[in-house]
């Protein structure tokens, strides 16, 4: 076993073991002991801190008895409870897990370790670290965790095995500046995509994970906290929730269109003429749409400070100016007005009659899908330098 590096010559505390608490009567105890052992025997100044969400069972009282400091966090939340204790820890790092007994605080030394050697987040990974029997439900453990993991790996470019392990230590006042601010379980996917995005140097340990303590239910509810895991990464990643789905209906629709408007398409039994035309043209607008939106999102977040600066965009910014937008925009509507034209003679060659809707409609659905585009880009235009006037000003 190699040896643990020096603890930092600094004056105060060096560690504080942060846990969220909610009724945790049965646990708590044991978690306090054992973190207070770890103190003692690695000879680490530092402390335990109960962040109490509310507690009515004497969790409070027992986490006191037992030389913790306890404070209280009266808005309710796994996120909020973290976010309030971080920021009365008085550690330069912290190591945060869960009041239940599930994570073993007498062997904190991979956190300390690598914290020590300059790692500025270090995650546990339970997958890695053996997950014991009955300590994970079979839904979590072999999809739920799994795929929100492969998400955030996917849509941010983390290395994290494991986004949602309760066990990890980071450094206080790099964490703080990340702005974290999710009251609730995706607390925990908020922390590992702003550092990814913010390139914090990041670690991940093995953790064993073994059945909590408790008699009664855990606080995690699996689909309503699953889903706000993925609305947040969701939320955070403009590309894969708006630009990448708006790229693909806009690909589909504009393909299909030049496809049908040669000749119908006939595959097997089914034949794809104008009537297919009109969802086609939905396909490009509202493709379009979402793209925009992507744009919008990107934008705001990043004049907001919530993403970090994307040179690209700026760029792309810079040379679709407004006026570039707007011309652009005019020249599509002007393109939609002539094919019109076009097609409004071509009734009155018909004495203003009845039309053969096989022929018409291959004039009049690109015309309207052009003018349609052409006001969502000059209004989007106008919209995006909106979003950008303060930060011209």
């Amino acid at each position: 076993m190699t040896e643990s590096p020096p603890a930092p010559r600094m004056n105060g505390c060096e560690l504080t073991i942060l846990m969220p608490c909610l009724n945790e009567a049965e646990t708590v105890g044991v978690c306090i002991q054992k973190a207070n052992d770890y103190l003692t025997s690695r000879r680490i100044e530092g402390e335990v801190l109960i962040a109490d969400n509310g507690s009515t069972d004497g969790s409070r009282e027992i986490a006191k008895d037992l030389g913790a400091r306890v404070i209280p966090v009266e808005e309710r939340g796994y996120g909020n409870a973290l976010i309030a204790g971080i920021s009365e820890a008085r550690g330069r790092y912290v190591i945060m897990g869960d009041a239940d007994d599930s994570y073993d605080f007498t062997n904190l030394d991979p956190f300390v370790d690598r914290l020590r050697c300059g790692v500025q987040l270090v995650m546990g990974n339970r997958f890695r670290g053996g997950i014991e029997k009955g300590a994970m439900p079979f839904l979590n453990r072999y999809l739920g965790n799994p795929v929100l993991s492969f998400v955030g790996r996917l849509f941010f470019g983390s290395n994290t095995g494991d986004f949602h392990c309760g066990l990890r230590g980071f450094d206080k006042q790099v964490i703080q500046h990340l702005g974290l601010n999710s009251g609730g379980m995706e607390f925990a996917s908020e922390m590992v995509v702003k550092a990814t995005l913010k390139n914090l140097r990041i670690s991940e340990v093995p953790t064993m994970l073994s059945p909590d303590g408790r008699s009664r239910r855990p606080h995690l509810r699996r689909w309503r906290d699953g889903w706000r895991h993925l609305r947040f990464l969701l939320l955070f990643s403009p590309e894969w929730l708006f630009l990448y789905p708006g790229l693909f209906f806009m690909g589909l629709g504009l393909v299909s269109m030049i496809r049908i408007l040669m000749r119908p398409v006939v595959i097997g039994s089914l034949s794809f003429d104008v009537n297919t035309l009109v969802y086609c043209a939905a396909a490009i607008a509202g493709g379009f749409q979402l793209v925009v939106f992507s744009i919008f999102a990107k934008v705001l977040a990043m004049n907001f400070d919530l993403l970090p600066e994307d040179h690209g965009m700026r760029r792309f910014q810079n040379v679709l100016r407004l006026e570039v937008g707007v011309i652009s925009g005019f020249s599509l509507i002007v393109v939609g007005l002539i094919v019109s034209l076009y097609a409004v003679r071509f009734w009155g060659e018909a004495s203003f009659g009845n039309l053969d809707p096989q022929v018409s409609l291959r004039i009049v659905v690109p015309a309207a899908t052009a003018m349609v585009l052409g006001v969502q880009v000059a209004s989007s235009s106008f919209f995006l330098s909106v979003l950008n006037l303060n930060r011209s000003s």
